[in-house]
This record gives C-alpha cells, sequence and structure tokens, in this order.
C-alpha cells in the first residue's frame, strides 16, 4: 500500500461529508491508496455519513474514544497500512490532482521524509474588510499556506501546515504527537503537526514543497471574526510563548497591548489594530499556560 489518506473528525458530519465527496473525486496516484477516517467520539451523524461513502472510496474506519486531535491522529498512524500517511482535515477540500501531484512528489524525490502544499481559503460568503485588507498578517490563524509555485525542499521557519502534508510512514511511528499539543473539546493547544516535522529535520529527515497539491479551508462564518482570532492566538501563546516575566509584569503587558489595541481601532485600519491585538492575545495564552 502505498498511501494511507488520514483524516480526523469530530462531530463534523456536514463539513465531512463534502470532504469525503472531493477525496471520491481524486485521480488514481501511483501506487495503491486507502482513507482512514477516524472518529473521534463523535456522537452526531459521522458514521452514517461514512456509510454512504462505503462503495465509492477504499473506505477504512477507526475509533478514537480519548479526545482531541493528537490522539486521533496517533490512532490514524497506528491503523495506517501505507508507505507514506497523507494527513488533512474534514473541513479541506482537495483537487483532482491533488493525490496524484504527492504521487509524482514521492517518486521524484525518494528520500524526503515528508512533502507538504498550499492551503488556500474558502469562506463562506464574502468576508469582513478588514479581513480582505489584512489576509497578510493573520492569514495564519486561518491555516492559510502558499510558498510559492515551485518545488523547494522546507525547513524550519517553512514547513506546511496539518491541512495538506505527508510524511513517510517510518519517520511519523518514530515521532508520535504530543497529546499535549492539538485541539481538543476544551480548546487544548496548536503546533503538534509542526512539533513532529521539526523533529524531523532534527533527526536529519528532509522535506520537500509540492505546488501542484492544494486543498481548500472552509471558513465558515463565525470564524470571520476577532473573536476568533483572540481565540487562536491565544492557544498559540498557550502552546509556543515562553516567558520568564513575573505574573505583575505579564499582565502589565496584557493591559499595555488592550489599550494599544483599543486606541488604534478607534482609526480604523486594520493593518494598524491587528498588531497589538495579536500581541495581547498571545499574552493571555501565554498567562494561562
Amino acid at each position: 500500500m502505498r498511501f494511507t489518506v488520514a483524516v480526523c473528525t469530530w462531530n463534523r458530519a456536514a463539513l465531512l461529508s463534502r470532504a469525503l465527496e472531493r477525496l471520491a473525486r481524486v485521480q488514481q496516484p501511483a501506487g495503491e491508496w486507502e482513507l482512514l477516517v477516524v472518529n473521534n467520539n463523535s456522537d452526531d451523524d459521522t458514521e452514517r455519513v461514512l456509510d454512504s461513502f462505503e462503495s465509492r472510496l477504499p473506505l477504512r474506519r477507526a475509533f478514537e474514544p480519548e479526545q482531541g486531535l493528537s490522539h486521533a491522529r496517533n490512532r490514524a498512524v497506528e491503523q495506517a497500512a501505507g508507505e507514506y500517511i497523507v494527513w488533512t482535515d474534514d473541513d479541506a477540500l482537495v483537487g483532482e490532482n491533488w493525490l496524484a501531484a504527492y504521487g509524482r512528489a514521492v517518486e521524484r524525490y525518494p528520500d524526503a521524509a515528508f512533502f507538504g502544499g498550499p492551503i488556500r481559503p474558502r469562506f463562506e460568503g464574502t468576508p469582513p474588510r478588514w479581513l480582505s485588507s489584512a489576509w497578510r498578517e493573520v492569514g495564519v490563524a486561518f491555516a492559510a499556506r502558499d510558498l510559492g509555485e515551485e518545488p523547494f525542499e522546507l525547513a524550519v521557519g517553512r514547513l506546511p501546515f496539518g491541512a495538506n502534508y505527508v510524511i513517510r510512514a517510518r519517520e511519523q511511528r518514530q515521532f508520535p504527537y504530543d497529546p499535549a499539543l492539538g485541539r481538543r473539546r476544551d480548546g487544548g493547544a496548536v503546533g503538534e503537526e509542526t512539533a513532529v516535522l521539526r523533529a524531523v529535520l532534527a533527526a536529519g529527515g528532509t522535506g520537500r514543497w509540492v505546488p501542484d497539491a492544494p486543498v481548500e479551508h472552509w471558513i465558515p462564518k463565525e470564524r470571520q471574526t476577532t473573536r476568533y482570532l483572540r481565540e487562536y492566538y491565544a492557544l498559540q501563546g498557550k502552546t509556543f510563548v515562553k516567558t520568564d516575566a513575573g505574573p505583575l509584569r505579564l499582565w502589565c503587558g496584557i493591559l499595555y497591548a488592550e489599550s494599544a489595541y483599543a486606541l488604534a481601532r478607534l482609526g480604523g485600519d486594520p493593518r494598524r489594530w491587528l498588531k497589538p491585538l495579536v500581541k495581547a492575545s498571545l499574552l493571555r495564552g501565554s498567562a494561562r499556560r
């Protein structure tokens, strides 16, 4: 088995159905492939959606009772039969050429341990004007990733994101996902895939960018808000921000950043008020940790 396409899902049956519809149209890559869907203890119509695609996809199912994305990913790794694990999300829409493009990349770069491709936004409706004008500054909060139209060797600081990457199974099993990272019912943290890819690089592995293997990432209306941005950057702060500052200094920093945000917001230009909003959210996440 050449590829295991792995999708972890929790209570998003409608989005999962759309994602599977796209996967049912992909071109056959070089070598056999399977689709492994990990149900992370859903209580919606997830299983009925999977039933409806049994005859259209090379589908296998797994169940992970411990809620949390890293637990679900590790279950997929345990169950995967492929030489390479191809990761995407239940809210990502793949193109017809997506899997075939990764197949060609694997053939061209057999020594590479992982690969990644573009993630482009697909908005529900028209995004608010402030989000469109400041997209370059905050696209990362919506999992947007585009590192250019030419293949190159990936490195720290230029790594793929969780909705669209491939990792060779032997390296993936050597570096499992940290349950302290990854989304959970209570929010959790972010960056579980980045930690794995960094570990692969530190061990001497290499990665390649595959520009012709894009996916679209669904961004619903409820995420097109400053509230969502605060929640995302607070999770990022909880995950990555380390500080030696005491509690008083930390909260003074939060107060300063919040004040700067409030004043800049009066001017209306999102390129000025987003920076203090992000800083305040990162500090709040660090304080929670």
